[in-house]
């Protein structure tokens, strides 16, 4: 993974808005996929860049 670190509970900004990081699972080909809780209640799951932390 890069240098942000994505874990359970932290906020962060994706394209459609904000949310908050539910898991981070790795894939059967290596890759490490977060889950992200929108507004909504909406789990939707996105590559790490694809998402940024939230300031503050």
């Amino acid at each position: 993974m890069s240098e942000s670190i994505f874990t359970p509970g932290a906020d962060v900004v994706m394209s459609r808005g904000s949310g908050t990081v539910l898991d981070v699972r790795a894939t059967p080909a290596g890759k490490f996929v977060i889950g992200v809780e929108d507004a909504d209640g909406e789990v939707t799951y996105f590559t790490e860049k694809a998402l940024r932390l939230a300031q503050g």
